[in-house]
């Protein structure tokens, strides 16, 4: 059954369990320095700088993703475990649209189907923002009874765990929710992205994530997935519903017009 919910009755019943003011820092030469972590079990968040070796030897996107899980996993965890992370990266190009695939992110958990490590690229906006949101890379650890969202604010420096019981699971539902939530117009919905698994991903362990962007043509939220190894099922075992990306207004605001008039305008 389709959520009948408004986006202001969504935030209402909202419950913010932890916070963390940052200052976002700017990508110099592909990287911010700073890699987020987050316990969802408590919550609490660390920031963790990112090395001169990280960059020479794993560069960023899956290999910053696989070095983060190396620092989370024993020889004990499992796909289920609360130790089992969510790594989310984009490489040092991640955002530059001079270069093809640069709104490209890696994903990486161990995986329901093998019991190894699994990971899986994916389109869609998330990582560029996450990058203009001050982070090369995500890790999101632990579990929760509760259903939660993460929002990473990056035009205020706020990050915050909060519980929503009234948001969709289903993501074409939640992608256009969350939107709609912490938007102030259309145009502005093309600085956020979200991911997303829906209750499929409560049936199945090859559930997939999906990573939104604003389609400004349609004037909606679509969606690309990461389909391998059951990325989703381990993100809907954690309690996750939503992640959520706002970056500062970075990108230019394109309409139709200025597509047909070759005009690009910037905020």
């Amino acid at each position: 059954m389709a959520n009948t919910y408004n986006a202001d009755e969504i935030l209402e019943k909202q419950k913010v369990l932890g916070t963390l003011e940052y200052s976002p820092k700017p990508s110099i030469r592909g990287y911010t320095g700073e890699i987020l972590r987050i316990d969802i079990s408590e919550p609490s968040f660390m920031i963790i700088p990112v090395t001169e070796k990280m960059k020479e030897v794993f560069t960023g996107g899956k290999g910053f993703d696989l070095w983060m899980m190396w620092q989370e996993v024993t020889s004990e965890t499992k796909w289920d475990s609360p130790g089992n992370p969510i790594c989310i990266a984009a490489g040092p190009l991640g955002g530059t649209t001079s270069f093809a695939g640069a709104g490209k992110s890696i994903v990486t958990t161990i995986s329901p189907t093998t019991g190894s490590v699994v990971d899986s690229n994916v389109g869609g906006h998330f990582g560029p923002l996450l990058k203009f949101s001050g982070f090369d890379c995500l890790v999101i650890t632990g579990k929760s009874e509760n259903e939660l969202i993460i929002f990473i604010d990056g035009m205020n420096g706020r990050i915050q765990v909060i519980e929503s019981s009234l948001l969709s699971v289903n993501s074409h539902l939640a992608a256009e929710e969350l939107a709609e939530m912490y938007s102030d117009n259309d145009d502005d919905k093309r600085h956020i992205s979200t991911v997303s698994a829906g209750i499929g991903a409560d049936h199945a362990w090859i559930g997939c994530l999906n990573f939104s962007w604003w389609d400004w043509r349609r004037r909606t939220m679509r969606l690309k997935q990461a389909g391998r190894g059951g990325t989703g099922t381990v993100f809907r075992n954690k309690g996750l519903k939503a992640l959520v990306v706002k970056a500062p207004h970075t990108r230019p605001a394109w309409t139709i017009s200025q597509q047909d008039s070759g005009e690009v305008s910037n905020d």
